[in-house]
C-alpha cells in the first residue's frame, strides 16, 4: 500500500505588494548612430559585437573562424571565454541570456564546430531565449564543394533558430549582425545564427554601422487590440472559477511587476509553468504552484475545474495539458502571446490577444478595474474554499526512503532554504529538475533556469556558468543529475580557469532516474540500460569528488541526512573556486504527483496508487 507523503516545509509569508521585484535589464541596445571606418571582415564582426553592447562571448576557435579571433585578441570591450565543447558555449550563452535578459553570444568554427551548437540553439529556440551565434564558414568559392569542415549550418539550423544568415560579403557583416541582435531580442525572443565565410572575414572592408535597420516583413505586434483586452477583462471580472495560466513568456517580457498587480486585482488562482517559476512569488497566497505532469494537485485541479483560463505567455504544451481533448473542459480560453503562431495552435482561444505581454497585462489591469466598476467584484469565496481544501489535503511532500539512502527531495529542499531565494538555480533534466521546481521556493523571476521545451541533458553546468558570468554577485547553483553531469562536466575546467565559481549540487542516484521511474511504473521494473554505477557500488565510476578535484574544483561528498546542512553551508563558504557536491541519494525515489503521458489531467496521482478526490463532474 502506498504511503501518503509527509508535507514539505512551510513556505515563507508573502511579501508585501510593494516589495521590490527582480527585473532583468533591457535587451541589447539598438544601434546608436552611423559609424564608418576602415576595417576588414573579421574586424567588422568584432566591432559589430562591440556596438551591439556585447560584453561576453562563449566560444572555441577553429580554422574557418580564426581570422576573427585575431582582432578579438585586441578588443578591450569583449571578454572571450574559451569553452571545452561548442555545446557548452551555446548553453552558456543561453544561461547568460536567461539570467540577465540580455542577448547571449556564442562563437564556433565551421563543420563540426557549428553543428555542435545545434542542440543548444534548438534548446534556446524551444524556450524563447535570445542568443546570437557567430560561426565561420569555408571560403565563398568553396561552399558546396564538400570542402574540409564544410557543413550547411544555415540549412541545418533553419528549423531551430528564429533566423539564420549566410554572409559572403565583408561589407554586409555589420548590418547582418545588427539585424541578428534585433531579431533575437524583439518579438518572441530566440536564437539567430550568422554564418560568415572565411573569405569575407579576410577581405578588406569598411565598418559601416547602420543608424537604422530595414527588415521588410519583420514587424512584431507589441500593442494588443483594445477590444480583445476589454473582452478578456469582462470575462475575468465575471468568472466564478478563474485561473491565470502563466508561462515563460511572462519572464521573457519582464512582465513580473505588471503581472503581480493583475494577480492582486483579479483575485484569480495562479499557476506558473516550469518555465515561469518565480514570475509570481511562490509565497503569494493565490499561487497554486506548477501545473502539468509533475505539477501540484491544486494547480492541476484548478485548470480542470476552471470556467475561465487566461493563458499569458504559455503555449498549452503537452506536459501541461495532458490529453488535450480533456484539458480544462469547462473553461473559456483567453490566450495572450507575442507570437501569433501560438494562438489557438493547440487549444482554440475564445479571446485571442497578440501583443507584448508587458503591455497586454498592463492594459488588462486597466480594463479589469473598469469591468469591476461595471459588473461588481466577482464572488470567488466558494472557488477559493475548494482550492484551499485541495492545498491542505494534497501538499507537496515525499515518502521516506526504504534503502537507507538520502531522500533527494530533502537535499534539494534544504539547498533552497539555506541558499535562499536570491540565488539562481539551474536545473538539468530529469527527476532532479522536477524536484528543484517543486521543493525550492522561487520568489523572483530569472532565478530558475532549465531546459523546459527540448529537455536537454547536459544543460545545467554550462548554463550555470553563463548565468554566473552574467550575474557575478549572485550565488549560482547547478542542480544536476549524475547522468546529465557526465555530458558536459568538462566545462568545470572552463569555470576553474576563468574564475567562475559556480556550485554544483549533484543529485547522484546512480541511474538515469526519470527513465528508471518510468521503467518501474510502466515496464514492470525491467531496468534496461539505466544503471550508471556512480554512487551505490563499491566502485564509483567516476568518482565525482576526484573528478571535481582533477578539474581544479573543490569536491565534497554527502551520504547522510544528518550531514546535508553542514555540507551545503560548507559549499556556500567557498567563493573563489567552483564546488561540486556529490549527494548520494536513493535511486528508488520518485517524482510525485504525476500525470502519465497521454492520459487526462483528471487521472493525476498524488502518490503511487493515490488519486486525489475532487468532483470531476461538478
Amino acid at each position: 500500500m502506498a504511503k501518503a507523503p509527509h508535507p514539505a516545509p512551510p513556505r515563507p509569508a508573502a511579501p508585501a505588494a510593494s516589495s521590490p521585484v527582480r527585473v532583468a535589464p533591457s535587451v541589447a541596445p539598438a544601434p546608436r548612430a552611423a559609424i564608418d571606418e576602415s576595417s576588414t571582415g573579421a574586424r567588422n564582426i568584432v566591432r559589430a559585437l562591440e556596438e551591439s553592447g556585447v560584453d561576453t562571448i562563449f566560444g572555441m576557435p577553429g580554422g574557418a573562424i580564426l581570422p576573427t579571433y585575431d582582432p578579438l585578441y585586441d578588443s578591450t570591450r569583449l571578454r572571450h571565454i574559451l569553452v571545452r565543447h561548442e555545446q557548452g558555449a551555446g548553453h552558456a550563452a543561453t544561461g547568460y541570456a536567461a539570467a540577465t535578459g540580455k542577448v547571449g553570444v556564442c562563437m564556433a568554427t565551421s563543420g563540426p564546430g557549428a553543428t555542435n551548437l545545434i542542440t543548444a540553439l534548438a534548446d534556446a529556440h524551444m524556450d524563447s531565449v535570445p542568443v546570437v551565434a557567430i560561426t565561420g564558414q569555408v571560403g565563398a568559392a568553396m561552399i558546396g564543394t564538400d570542402a574540409f569542415q564544410e557543413a550547411d549550418i544555415v540549412g541545418a539550423t533553419m528549423p531551430v533558430t528564429k533566423h539564420s544568415f549566410l554572409v559572403t560579403d565583408a561589407d554586409e557583416i555589420p548590418s547582418r549582425i545588427a539585424e541578428a541582435f534585433h531579431i533575437a531580442s524583439t518579438g518572441r525572443p530566440g536564437p539567430v545564427l550568422v554564418d560568415v565565410a572565411k573569405s569575407a572575414q579576410q577581405a578588406a572592408s569598411r565598418f559601416v554601422w547602420p543608424a537604422e535597420m530595414d527588415l521588410p516583413g519583420y514587424h512584431p505586434v507589441t500593442k494588443p487590440h483594445a477590444r480583445q483586452v476589454r473582452e478578456a477583462a469582462r470575462l475575468l471580472a465575471t468568472a466564478r472559477k478563474p485561473v491565470l495560466y502563466v508561462g515563460g513568456g511572462a519572464i521573457r517580457a519582464n512582465a513580473s511587476p505588471e503581472l503581480r498587480k493583475l494577480v492582486d486585482l483579479s483575485g484569480a488562482a495562479v499557476v506558473t509553468t516550469l518555465m515561469a517559476r518565480g514570475v509570481v512569488p511562490d509565497s503569494h497566497p493565490q499561487n497554486l504552484g506548477m501545473p502539468g505532469m509533475h505539477g501540484t494537485v491544486p494547480a492541476v485541479a484548478a485548470l480542470q475545474q476552471a470556467d475561465l483560463v487566461v493563458a499569458l505567455g504559455a503555449r498549452f504544451d503537452d506536459r501541461v495539458t495532458g490529453r488535450l481533448d480533456s484539458f480544462a473542459p469547462k473553461a473559456a480560453i483567453v490566450h495572450a502571446d507575442i507570437d501569433p503562431a501560438e494562438i489557438s495552435k493547440n487549444r482554440t482561444a475564445d479571446v485571442p490577444i497578440v501583443g507584448d505581454l508587458k503591455e497586454v497585462i498592463a492594459d488588462l489591469s486597466v480594463e479589469l478595474k473598469a469591468a469591476h466598476a461595471q459588473h461588481g467584484l466577482p464572488d470567488l469565496e466558494k472557488w477559493w474554499k475548494q482550492l484551499d481544501e485541495l492545498r491542505t489535503t494534497y501538499p507537496l511532500g515525499w515518502t521516506p526512503t526504504e534503502d537507507g539512502l538520502m531522500a533527494p527531495q530533502h537535499v534539494i529542499s534544504r539547498l533552497g532554504e539555506i541558499s535562499g531565494p536570491e540565488s539562481i538555480y539551474v536545473g538539468g533534466v530529469g527527476q532532479h529538475q522536477m524536484w528543484a521546481a517543486q521543493f525550492i521556493s522561487y520568489e523572483h523571476p530569472r532565478t530558475w533556469l532549465n531546459s523546459g521545451g527540448l529537455g536537454t541533458m547536459g544543460y545545467s553546468v554550462p548554463a550555470a556558468m553563463g548565468a554566473k558570468v552574467g550575474m557575478p554577485d549572485t550565488t549560482v547553483w547547478a542542480i544536476d543529475g549524475d547522468g546529465c553531469f557526465q555530458m558536459t562536466n568538462q566545462e568545470l575546467a572552463t569555470c576553474a580557469l576563468e574564475g567562475i565559481p559556480i556550485k554544483v549540487a549533484l543529485i547522484n542516484n546512480s541511474s538515469l532516474g526519470m527513465v528508471r521511474q518510468w521503467q518501474t511504473l510502466f515496464y514492470e521494473g525491467r531496468y534496461s540500460s539505466t544503471d550508471l554505477h556512480t554512487g551505490h557500488e563499491t566502485r564509483r565510476i567516476p568518482d565525482f569528488v576526484k573528478l571535481a578535484e582533477a578539474y581544479g574544483c573543490v569536491g565534497l561528498r554527502c551520504e547522510s541526512t544528518a550531514d546535508v546542512d553542514a555540507t551545503i553551508k560548507r559549499a556556500m563558504e567557498i567563493d573563489d573556486q567552483p564546488v561540486v557536491v556529490d549527494f548520494v541519494v536513493s535511486r528508488d525515489a520518485m517524482v510525485w504527483p504525476m500525470v502519465a503521458a497521454g492520459v487526462s489531467n483528471d487521472d493525476i496521482q498524488y502518490a503511487h496508487g493515490i488519486t486525489p478526490a475532487w468532483d470531476r463532474d461538478e
